[in-house]
This record gives C-alpha cells, sequence and structure tokens, in this order.
C-alpha cells in the first residue's frame, strides 16, 4: 500500500527535494572533521522523511546497535527513515580519524554530530536515541541546540532517548566501580594484543565476568600484523570522566517546547539510586504548559544495562511506537 503523505511530512519532502541544501561529501580540505557512520533506511531506494542518530556506549561503537536499528526502521515502514549510527569520537571508526581534538568531553561529543549535521548537508535529526554515555551525549546535543551553540537554523530533536543513562552526576558505586576497574585494566596492558582469546582469558583471570570479556574482546582489530584497539582508550577514559560529571537535570526541569525526553530505566539495571528514580518520577509528574517540553519515563523489563542485547523485543516495544509518533 502506497504511503499517504501528511502535510507535514508532504511539506517536509518537498522542501528537502527543491530547497535542501547541497550535501558536502568528504571535502579532503575541510576544516572540521566529521564523524564515522553508517546508514539504515526503511526503504534504501527511496528518499527519506524522516531521521534519527543512534548513539552508543563507552567503547562501543555504531555497529553494536544495527539489528535493533534494523528493527526499529522496519517497524516504521512505510514511513521513510533513516538511521544513522555514529562512531563517536575516540570509538569504532571514528577512533582512525585524526583531528578530533581535545577535551575528549561531552560537549565537543556533541559538537561533533553537529559538525556532521552542517558538513553533509543534512537537515537536523527528528529523533536521537542514545545508550549509557551515548545517552548523556544526546542530552548534552539537545542541550546545546536549544543554548544556540550551533548557530540559528537549528531544530531541536523532537524526541531524544536516554536509555539507561543517570541524567545527573555519577556517584561512585559498586556499578561504575566496574566501569573504572574495566578502564584501568585496559590501561595497564600493552597496546599490542597477542590475541583475543588471551584478553578474554586474561579478563576472566582478573575475575570479570565472561560476557563482559567477550564484549571487551570484540573491540579489537587486526592491524598490519598486530592486534590493538577498536579504541582510542586515553580518549575514552577522558569522555567517561566527563560523562560521570556532567549533570541534566536543568534540562529535564525545563525541557525545550516541541521536545520529549523519554529516560528508559533497565528493571535489572544497578546504576539506579532510589533517590534518582523518585527524583525522575517526580519530573516526568510535574504539569507542562505549551511554553516547556516534557518527559516519560518508561522500565524495560527484564534486562540490565545491555537493554540492546538483553531484551530487544521489549526495548523496540517501548520506543517504536512513540518513534512513529513524529510522523
Amino acid at each position: 500500500m502506497s504511503k499517504v503523505l501528511t502535510k507535514p511530512g508532504l511539506n517536509r519532502l518537498l522542501n528537502r527535494l527543491l530547497n535542501g541544501p547541497t550535501p558536502v561529501l568528504h571535502h579532503p580540505r575541510r576544516s572540521v572533521q566529521t564523524l564515522a557512520y553508517e546508514e539504515i533506511k526503511s526503504s534504501p531506494e527511496k528518499p527519506h522523511e524522516f531521521t534519527a542518530f543512534v548513539l552508543h556506549g563507552l567503547l562501543g561503537s555504531g555497529r553494536n546497535w544495527r539489528s535493533f536499528s534494523r528493527s526499529l526502521a522496519s517497524y516504521l515502514s512505510p514511513a521513510q527513515w533513516r538511521m544513522v549510527l555514529v562512531d563517536l569520537r575516540n570509538h569504532g571508526k571514528s577512533a582512525e580519524i585524526e583531528g578530533f581534538l581535545p577535551p575528549h568531553n561531552l560537549e565537543n561529543a556533541a559538537t561533533d554530530l553537529a559538525n556532521l549535521v552542517k558538513s553533509e548537508g543534512w537537515d537536523w535529526p527528528d529523533v536521537v536515541i542514545g545508550h549509557s554515555m551515548g545517552g548523556k551525549v544526546a542530552l548534552q546535543f539537545a542541550q546545546s541546540c536549544a543554548d544556540g551553540h550551533y548557530g540559528d537554523n537549528v531544530s531541536l530533536p523532537k524526541q531524544l532517548w536516554v536509555l539507561d543513562s543517570v541524567p545527573g552526576k555519577v556517584i561512585r558505586d559498586n556499578s561504575d566501580g566496574e566501569v573504572e576497574n574495566v578502564l584501568q585494566t585496559l590501561q595497564s596492558l600493552p597496546s599490542t594484543i597477542p590475541s583475543r582469546k588471551w584478553l578474554v582469558d586474561h579478563m576472566l583471570k582478573l575475575g570479570f565476568s565472561r560476557s563482559l570479556s567477550e564484549w571487551i574482546g570484540s573491540n579489537l582489530k587486526k592491524s598490519e600484523e598486530q592486534v590493538t584497539w577498536a579504541f582510542n582508550l586515553d580518549g575514552a577514559v577522558q569522555m567517561f570522566n566527563s560523562y560521570r560529571e556532567m549533570d541534566y537535570w536543568p534540562l529535564l526541569e525545563h525541557t525545550p517546547k516541541g521536545m520529549e525526553i523519554s529516560i528508559l530505566r533497565a528493571e535489572k539495571s544497578d546504576r539506579w539510586d532510589p533517590d534518582v528514580i523518585r527524583q525522575l518520577e517526580h519530573v516526568a509528574s510535574k504539569r507542562v504548559g505549551d511554553a516547556e517540553g516534557k518527559v516519560s519515563v518508561h522500565v524495560l523489563p527484564n534486562a540490565g544495562h545491555w537493554v540492546h542485547v538483553d531484551n530487544p523485543k521489549g526495548l523496540l516495544e517501548i520506543v517504536a511506537p512513540k518513534v512513529a509518533s513524529v510522523v
């Protein structure tokens, strides 16, 4: 069945086709370096109408979210969506690109997204979905858009999804202590790893779980005859420190008009202090007028922190219908 566009959707598509900016394609002399990314579309042969950015977590990459993004794009069809799976600075293929200057913090990670939009001549994303550290990058992106840091011709995302990421400062607890232990362990290893098997066995001997050890092992790449990290470890550590320190409660207290921020908490995640949960529920329960956006809270059952792995079907059932409402 052919899709009947609503008037806003039709206007958006016509503007893009008739008046949209000419894409800037990988010019070798551009002064601003942009991120590596891949695209998943509802229908590759058709022009997209809507865009969602998908942001991974610490030490991950966009490819971690391929399966979920394919399922989401399929659910949203026949609306023509494009999922842009970004490799944040110091991660994935972006770690191989020179030009991302320090400090390696959330502000600059979010600015990288804006630079990508501008460099490629894209419309601003309709939806931004971020997991863990990527969730806070999404919050910073929205905050900087609202504050005018990226210029006057910026369209705020209509929806922001923050997946199992505490919006305020992260207090050192057992959960984040594990992250610190992982980072310290990786920093203590040689820059060249003998093999993936050696790394996994080493992590297991140090007391880390098999699933975590296998996941760390998946972040290796072969460079010539050597095995090295697929991320810039020192830069990633700096990003983690920034993630811990940044506080986005003010953004949730006064969400920009026209935007909904959806916080998704995994039922079995150990990252949520009871006081933080109560604060989040209070923010979501506030009545807001037309001058502000809204905050919603969702709980994903039968899932720990790795929401897209532990319960991808449940995650899709929560996220997809709301994203579809953007059309």
